[in-house]
């Protein structure tokens, strides 16, 4: 339990550095209580297609990754690929390479698994996001609907070849 209330705290304190300024209150918290409450996390923690991995400083959780295969990914569902459903790390820990060694992991995964590629979602208004899978090989190929609350908001989908 106590790494699903790491997790817990750390999604919830990353997802409102991202996202809180661009959204209204209430789909925040709708947001927050349905995927990052314990019961949901301990679901997807036990579920042989979600894999998660904090990555830390010290004794101090600073960031994490989710990563889908086969019918827990988003979108494509492929036997053949990995998504990168989740990747954040605290902002005042960001530019000390966390979010690298994350998707380094997730690389490394990837090869594990044999995939031919892996994948992600990105909000269209994250621009620091995106140069930053650019730098790592990844390309546009797509997007989908990321509904965060009430509101409908468009994401880039990006794929890199392993």
């Amino acid at each position: 339990m106590e790494n699903i209330t790491a997790l817990q705290q750390l999604s919830v304190a990353t997802f409102r550095e991202t996202y809180e300024a661009y959204n209204t209150q209430e789909d925040m918290q709708h947001h927050l209580s349905t995927h990052f409450n314990a019961t949901q996390l301990s679901t997807e923690i036990n579920s042989p297609h979600i894999s998660y991995y904090i990555a830390f400083r010290q004794d101090t959780p600073i960031g994490y990754i989710r990563l889908n295969t086969g019918p827990a990914q988003t979108d494509l569902k492929d036997q053949n690929t990995l998504e990168i459903e989740r990747i954040y790390v605290l902002q005042q820990f960001q530019g000390l390479k966390a979010g690298q060694l994350l998707l380094d992991k997730a690389i490394a995964v990837a090869r594990e698994k044999n995939a031919d590629f892996i994948w992600l979602g990105v909000w269209t208004k994250n621009e620091k996001a995106q140069g930053f899978y650019h730098k790592q090989g990844f390309v546009p190929f797509g997007q989908h609907i990321f509904r965060l609350g009430a509101d409908e908001q468009m994401d880039i989908l990006m794929k890199r070849d392993i």
